[in-house]
């Protein structure tokens, strides 16, 4: 039993397996997860595409995932609660010790579009904390998946973050929501031109944090994001070495938060120029 193992058993009563039993489980639900969503996509007249504010689009697909995964864990793991973008609020998440954390389709604009960069993002908190993430990625076919203590890999492989030493030369996933103004994306952008970097944008923060954790990406900065899309990519880009803001810290769980990501040998820069390190 690892020294995680005893905590989680100390602190939540679980039996020593009972973090290995959840982080196979979260596994397996979310490929089944994302093979329902290919369904939809395959037949587009069941999507009922509707909008939630400008370029934020829901699903029949993402109701229809995230009830699905809803209704797997709950038959796995009956006492654990859960928290999802479409249905918020699942037993009594504000007050349980296990909590998964899920965004059924993260990239909806680009999931209704048959553009690839979605996925379906689940992540699992104990008392507070991000210690299981795990995501799937259908148009490529990868599955994240990071444990505490255990690392992270992609469809079983390890992956580790970047060791590039400088924003020189980075490529940096640097997203933008209209909850935001477009003038801080738009300095954050010119920020890493100034100093030899790159920037890419892919709408989905979810998949930008499996690309910090694999290292195709140096660094990802966006200033509004909810819980549900960070709380399994927190996970894997630790696990991968890489380093992220603490997301959750104090009464975060339902705020609108920024999320920076990076290898480590950037992140002091990469907090410099875009002037976010009071999220150190």
């Amino acid at each position: 039993m690892t020294a995680l193992d005893a905590q989680f058993t100390a602190r939540c009563g679980g039996d020593a397996a009972g973090l290995a039993a959840r982080y196979l489980a979260a596994q397996s639900v979310a490929r089944e997860a994302g093979r329902l969503a290919l369904d939809y996509l395959a037949d587009r007249g069941r999507l009922q595409v509707e909008a939630k504010g400008p370029h934020d689009f829901v699903t029949a697909a993402d109701r229809a995932v995230e009830a699905l995964i809803a209704e797997r864990l709950a038959a796995a793991f009956p006492t654990d609660a859960l928290l999802g973008e479409e249905s918020h609020t699942a037993h009594t998440p504000d007050t349980a010790d296990l909590l998964w954390v899920v965004d059924p389709i993260d990239g909806t604009a680009n999931f209704v579009r048959n553009l690839p960069d979605w996925c379906v993002s689940i992540g699992l908190l104990v008392q507070g904390r991000p210690e299981l993430g795990v995501i799937y990625v259908p148009a490529a076919d990868e599955l994240y998946a990071a444990r505490r203590g255990h690392g992270a890999f992609c469809n079983s492989v390890a992956i580790h973050a970047s060791d590039r030493a400088t924003i020189a030369g980075a490529t940096i996933g640097l997203d933008h929501s209209f909850g935001d103004p477009s003038a801080d994306h738009r300095a954050h952008i010119a920020a890493v031109h100034a100093h030899g970097g790159e920037y890419r944008r892919n709408g989905s923060g979810a998949v930008s944090l499996t690309r910090v954790a694999s290292g195709r990406l140096d660094g990802f900065v966006e200033l509004h994001l909810n819980a549900w899309d960070v709380a399994a990519g927190i996970v894997l880009v630790q696990e991968a070495g890489g380093w992220t803001n603490d997301f959750l810290a104090g009464d975060n769980l339902g705020k609108n938060n920024p999320i920076i990501a990076a290898g480590p040998g950037i992140r002091d820069e990469l907090l410099a120029i875009t002037g976010l390190g009071a999220w150190r």
